[in-house]
C-alpha cells in the first residue's frame, strides 16, 4: 500500500497527519481513559505504538506471559518503566484488511491491560 492509499485509510478511521508518513489517532475510552495511537512508515515497516500504564502498575512477568499470546503486537517498556504496545506490518503486507486488524489488537491488548491494572488497584485499595 503506497502513501498515498495509507494516507487516505488513516484518513477515513479519524486518525490525524502529523507529517508524511506519520499519524496519530485517539480512541476515547479503552479501560477507562483515552488510548493514543502513534503510526509512523518508515524504511518500509509501518509501526504502531501507544503508551498503555505508567510504570510500577503493572508487572513485568505479567507482560511477557501475556505477549506470548500476542498477535503482530507485543508489550515493552521503557527505560523508566512505563509500558507500552507497539506493533509492526510490512509495508508490502499493509492493506485496509491488516492495517484494521493491527489497529483492532493493539487497542484490544491495551484494554486487557488496563482493565488488569484497575482490578489490581481496585483489589489493593479493598485490602
Amino acid at each position: 500500500m503506497d502513501l498515498q492509499r495509507l494516507s487516505t485509510w488513516f484518513a477515513s478511521v479519524g486518525a490525524r497527519s502529523l507529517a508524511s508518513g506519520e499519524w496519530g489517532l485517539t480512541v476515547d475510552d479503552v479501560g477507562g481513559w483515552p488510548l493514543d495511537v502513534g503510526v509512523r512508515l518508515r524504511r518500509g515497516v509501518l509501526r504502531a505504538q501507544a503508551f498503555v500504564a505508567p510504570a510500577g502498575s503493572v508487572d513485568e512477568h505479567e507482560l511477557l506471559v501475556r505477549n506470548r499470546g500476542l498477535l503482530l503486537v507485543r508489550f515493552t517498556h521503557t527505560g523508566s518503566g512505563d509500558v507500552w504496545l507497539v506493533g509492526e506490518l510490512l509495508e508490502e503486507h499493509a492493506d485496509e484488511g491488516s492495517l484494521d486488524r493491527l489497529l483492532g489488537l493493539l487497542v484490544q491488548a491495551a484494554a486487557d491491560v488496563r482493565v488488569h491494572v484497575a482490578q489490581e488497584q481496585a483489589s489493593r485499595a479493598r485490602a
